[in-house]
């Protein structure tokens, strides 16, 4: 059996994490939590899900179906060339399940955060026992509502044609981040108060071990990508060692250090590849690499606008006119090549009540609405600018429907009351948000 050494986390996440090719594919990981109208306060056990769902066939389209720890149905789509492919298999297939659902009495929340269920685990891998375990052991609750009791949307985009592509693509879905953190919040409210935060999901998220949840840009400023994801997963801590490698046997959950650490011979046993495979798996932060770009920092969103920012990001990093509009503006955002902490916090916070971001995310959006049409998605154009009428060009998200700040669009003869009414809230409910850099425990 061969051991790892710190070049061979180099070498593995050059081949595996970053390989490159003719961009284009476009996938996307929904992740729902269900509820019960007759029961709202209870879980919805994975047992009935299951059954549920097996007794209506596999989808149509193809998508995978996954659950997570607290009984979330995850569904992922396979790649597909181009935004438009993916939205239609992927919504066939939702569709499916949401009929399955619906005529069993069950509904699809439309949020990213449970907003009255206390966090249930249901799953009892050893992978998510560990997980627990390590958060528990290192006085870290908000570990268990990260795992229970939030729900996210995850666009999937190509690396990039070659190694200097992929350079750029990196930068800038990392400069992306804030602004579709923000303009898709739509998790104000938990343990049925509003929060501070119009995304307390990524709150959440920020506030579990660092190591393995912060944008892999933002301690590792490395300008080769490949170097600053090895780097990073390095210098995580170790969930969790099986007694054998590959995962047989007992797990020791929270061993006390970092792959570095194990590498250097401080574990209980060397390091292998499938013990690096996994660390690789439970590492959370915003980008994700896998081969692909996983964006992984987007609110779960109401079932009509799921598409959006599946549409948006893949116009923004894939068409080259919309692509050069977006790395403008996020540079201007950014002022620089990567975004700073406190620009996250801002997002997560005031959404797109903050000036800045609101200014980016509006250019983006009317790239991406003017880019869509060429890419063959021109229902996905008229979506997107829906969505931004609503929501992103009057400084709103999701989630100010949630705090009561959402209100009708402007009609002829509407004043502007409305719309400041709508602001005033924001700043209430935002400002408590901004006031601190973690997330709610």
């Amino acid at each position: 059996m061969t051991y790892m050494t710190t070049d061979d986390v180099h070498d593995y996440v050059n081949g595996v994490c970053f390989k490159t090719g003719p961009p284009g594919k476009v996938g996307a990981e929904t992740e729902w939590l269900v509820t019960d109208p007759l029961r709202p306060t209870a879980p919805v056990t994975i047992d009935h899900l299951a059954d549920l769902l097996e007794a209506c066939g596999p989808p149509p389209a193809g998508s995978r179906i996954t659950f997570e720890p607290g009984g979330q149905i995850e569904l992922s789509s396979a790649a597909l060339p181009g935004p438009a492919r993916a939205h239609e298999a992927l919504a066939r297939d939702l569709d499916h399940i949401r009929k399955t659902l619906a005529d069993a009495g069950l509904h699809l929340a439309e949020t990213a955060l449970d907003p009255v269920r206390p966090p249930v685990r249901q799953l009892r891998l050893p992978r998510y026992t560990a997980m627990e375990r390590f958060f528990t052991n290192r006085r870290e609750p908000s570990g268990r509502t990260m795992m229970c009791s939030t729900a996210s949307l995850q666009v999937c985009l190509d690396t990039g044609a070659d190694a200097a592509d992929a350079v750029s693509r990196w930068e800038l879905v990392h400069r992306l981040g804030p602004v579709l953190v923000a303009a898709f919040a739509n998790s104000a409210v938990w343990r049925g108060r509003p929060t501070g935060w119009k995304s307390t999901r990524w709150a959440i998220w920020a506030a579990t071990d660092g190591t393995r949840t912060r944008p892999a840009l933002e301690s590792h400023s490395h300008a080769d990508p490949a170097t600053a994801w090895a780097e990073y997963a390095l210098n995580a801590n170790v969930l969790a060692v099986s007694e054998i490698p590959g995962g047989g046997g007992g797990w020791t959950a929270d061993p006390g250090i970092t792959l570095a650490e194990w590498i250097a011979g401080r574990g209980a046993r060397p390091a292998t590849e499938a013990d690096l495979e996994f660390h690789l798996s439970t590492l959370f932060p915003p980008v994700r690499p896998r081969g692909w770009w996983e964006l992984r920092m987007i609110d779960a969103l109401p079932l009509r606008w799921w598409p959006v920012p599946v549409a948006l990001a893949a116009a923004l990093v894939d068409d080259p006119r919309a692509r050069a509009v977006a790395e403008e503006a996020t540079e201007r955002l950014c002022r620089g090549r990567l975004p700073a902490p406190d620009l996250w916090r801002r997002a997560a916070s005031l959404g797109p009540a903050d000036p800045g971001v609101a200014a980016c995310a509006r250019v983006c959006f009317d790239a991406a609405v003017e880019a869509l049409p060429g890419m063959g998605a021109a229902g996905l154009a008229h979506l997107v600018d829906s969505y931004a009428d609503l929501y992103v060009r009057r400084g709103l998200c999701p989630a100010d429907g949630a705090l009561g700040a959402l209100v009708p669009v402007p009609r002829d003869g509407d004043g502007p009351r409305e719309r400041e009414d709508a602001h005033r809230e924001q700043e209430e409910y935002g400002g408590a948000g901004a006031a601190h850099g973690g997330g709610p425990a």
